[in-house]
């Protein structure tokens, strides 16, 4: 999905990996329980940087799942983790 991590902003990345996160409902399910959003929160806050970097802090508090999403965005785990430290600023 993502060619080189490098052209990529952060939100962008965010994204990518909000897409990657709901492909699966139970990481999906998981994913609002975690963060306390509805769905509806979701769509109505998603160009944030705060909610961008919930979903990147998501995937970074379960390992196997930041693994798999770098693998399947084609960039190493740590542009995630970078992403969300930009966000967070």
């Amino acid at each position: 999905m993502i060619q080189n991590a490098n052209d990529t902003d952060p939100e962008a990345l965010a994204f990518s990996a909000l897409v990657w996160t709901l492909g699966e409902d139970s990481r999906a399910q998981r994913l609002l329980a975690l963060t306390g959003m509805t769905p509806d929160d979701l769509r109505a806050r998603i160009g944030e940087p705060a909610v961008l970097a919930a979903i990147l802090r998501f995937l970074e508090s379960h390992e196997p799942d930041l693994l798999a999403c770098a693998e399947a965005l084609h960039i190493p785990p740590t542009a995630l983790v970078d992403a969300r430290r930009s966000l967070e600023r």
